[in-house]
């Protein structure tokens, strides 16, 4: 058996199942390395899987992602077209799909190289991969809210053929993990956060411009997000958007938002980038809002928690809220760093990623939650002069708690994760070259999905 293995929980349970069940020596562990890995990931995850008694090979195809293609269904075209490369891609679902069928076409050619007719590819597909990707395998009324990597369109027709099997595809994540301690795997890999198939290209927020994702009612939505966090100096007033509000407001929500005026004022925005959610069983591709407050105030988690509940219920248009650290940002948002999926933008992330993943480490904070994506943004908040051009880009940390990764909750500072590790987080990230802001997601899932995109 050929094993494609990334490092992660699953692909190494599998890697030890596959071993168990069928003798050493006919387990094969390939991990592909797509330049999208964190840093020193590769090298690490290699160690760790010859370390357990696998036969690994890694294999480098960082030039080959970059500049993979795929065929895509165009809105308004009846047949496929050829995409254009990944690194010139700018949606979310494009970037998802190339990586996907790079990766099987890539596993294709191993196969061939190896003597097809003694190999069989297993991957660790799990339940939540195949419901989110809306395989038919989860359900015939599934909807697609993100393509997984190892449920791309190619991959599915290798499982259609019988060239993939996927002992794991029934199973969710805490299943996984006991499966992993059943066959006496190391706690260290057993407990490991996620990381995603496609890694750090979906954490990559792509844009080149401010204009395809500006709302024409933007300060309408603006002002529509001021009112909810000014309700208590502004309910008396007279306005068609206060009736609107107060018509959506239950007693409890009212009361929520009058209380605001013992909190710090916030200062809401929406954000000019657009994120992945999932909101009922379908998936929505929405708007970020960023609250923030005037520099050295204490923030009150708990209400910024459900300040973000909230707000994700009255807007239809918003699926994440985010809180900002630094000072207030106090008017729109416009500053765009033009961002692709390159050595720049991947190098700036990886960076990011791992001085915030060090604090949890130093602070042995990786046990008291799930996941912690890492995301890049790019927008440039503080620009000295509208003549220079925005060059920056923000980070995003999504620190989240949850057993089976199908729903969970943000982790909230001080109840969740200590406020001190997250200061710690936010002055390690802003001392990475090139960060304009550090951005804490509040976001539970739902709305949002524990990645951006």
């Amino acid at each position: 058996y050929q094993r494609r293995v990334r490092g992660g929980v699953d692909s190494t349970v599998l890697a030890a199942l596959l071993t168990k069940a069928l003798g050493p020596g006919r387990v094969l562990a390939i991990h592909i390395d797509n330049g999208l890995m964190r840093k020193n990931e590769s090298t690490l995850v290699v160690k760790a899987l010859k370390g357990l008694g696998l036969d690994v090979k890694r294999v480098d195809c960082a030039y080959r992602f970059l500049n993979g293609k795929t065929w895509v269904h165009v809105d308004g075209c009846k047949n496929a077209q050829l995409s254009d490369c990944l690194n010139t891609i700018v949606d979310p679902e494009q970037k998802r799909r190339i990586i996907g069928d790079v990766f099987m076409h890539i596993m294709s050619e191993l196969l061939n190289d190896l003597d097809k007719d003694k190999f069989i590819l297993a991957q660790g597909t799990l339940a939540p991969d195949l419901i989110e990707s809306g395989s038919k395998l989860s359900s015939s009324m599934a909807d697609t809210i993100k393509t997984h990597h190892n449920d791309s369109p190619l991959a599915r027709e290798f499982r259609n053929a019988g060239k993939i099997i996927e002992p794991l595809r029934t199973f969710y994540k805490d299943e996984v993990r006991e499966l992993g301690r059943e066959l006496n795997l190391p706690p260290d890999i057993v407990s490991r956060h996620p990381f995603p198939g496609p890694g750090l290209g979906p954490r990559i927020i792509c844009q080149l411009d401010l204009y395809p994702w500006y709302l024409e009612n933007y300060n309408d939505f603006n002002n529509r997000l001021n009112l909810i966090c000014c309700y208590h100096r502004l309910r008396t007033t007279q306005s068609q958007m206060l009736n609107s509000l107060e018509a959506q407001l239950s007693d409890t929500k009212r009361e929520f938002l009058i209380s605001l005026k013992n909190h710090p004022r916030i200062y809401p925005v929406l954000l000019p980038v657009r994120t992945v959610g999932v909101q009922g069983d379908g998936r929505t591709y929405s708007y970020a809002v960023a609250f923030s407050c005037e520099a050295g105030v204490q923030v009150k988690w708990d209400v910024m928690s459900h300040l973000t509940k909230l707000v994700t219920m009255l807007c239809p248009n918003v699926n994440r809220c985010c809180y900002v650290f630094g000072d207030k940002i106090d008017g729109p948002v416009r500053d765009i760093t033009p961002t692709l999926l390159n050595p720049g933008a991947i190098s700036r992330l990886r960076e990011a990623d791992n001085a915030a993943m060090e604090v949890l480490r130093q602070h042995n904070a990786m046990k008291l939650i799930s996941q912690m994506p890492v995301v890049l943004l790019p927008l440039h908040f503080d620009r000295a002069s509208r003549h220079d051009p925005s060059t920056k880009h923000s980070i995003v940390i999504r620190p989240c708690v949850t057993n089976d990764f199908m729903t969970g909750s943000a982790a909230v500072p001080g109840k969740d994760l200590p406020e001190q590790v997250v200061n710690d987080i936010v002055t390690a990230v802003s001392g990475v070259m090139g960060i304009s802001r550090v951005i804490y997601d509040l976001t539970d899932k739902p709305p949002g999905t524990v990645e951006w995109e």
